[in-house]
């Protein structure tokens, strides 16, 4: 048997791109995606929440962002699939990663979670109430009413730009 190329390698990797407003089961699908695939995820939260920054600093959030795209650049060219756990409220952000990512030659995937503002209230209030996010100050209704006027959920024409999702109950 022939070893793979490199670029054999990366036709097999995916990215992978979450698209939602916070707690809307964003970390959740990236783990079953992990699970399922074996792609590293990068969620910035985490890594804050890890590194014990304060969740509201959004410069830090922009160079950490920065550094996990690099990374993901970096596994993607060797043939490691990657989701990005990172939001991608504008179609902007959107397009700018799934063309990075065709320059690679890898599939890209854009999952969007549309949850009902009303849920997400309860799921923030329910986070809050946890002490996961220690060390910030938590997420308000007035939050996600204002981030659900600035969010640009995806059409379906957007859609139609990325790849075919791998099936998660495999």
């Amino acid at each position: 048997m022939k070893p793979m190329s490199g670029s054999d390698r990366r036709n097999d990797a995916r990215l992978v791109l979450l698209c939602g407003l916070p707690c809307s089961g964003k970390t959740t699908l990236a783990r079953q995606i992990e699970a399922v695939t074996g792609a590293v995820v990068f969620s910035p939260d985490e890594w804050m929440i890890g590194l014990q920054v304060d969740l509201w600093d959004e410069e830090f959030r922009g160079r950490l962002e920065q550094t996990m795209w690099g990374l993901a650049i970096d596994l993607l060219e060797r043939g490691v699939s990657v989701v990005l756990d990172y939001g991608y409220w504008a179609r902007t952000e959107r397009d700018e990663k799934r063309l990075a990512a065709r320059q690679l030659g890898v599939n890209v995937e854009l999952h969007y979670l549309d949850i009902p503002i009303e849920e997400l209230v309860r799921r923030v209030n329910e986070r809050n109430g946890s002490g996961g996010w220690k060390n910030t100050a938590p997420i308000t209704r007035e939050h996600l009413l204002r981030w659900s006027e600035i969010i640009e959920p995806p059409d379906p024409a957007e859609l139609a730009l990325f790849d075919e999702r791998i099936p998660l109950d495999r």
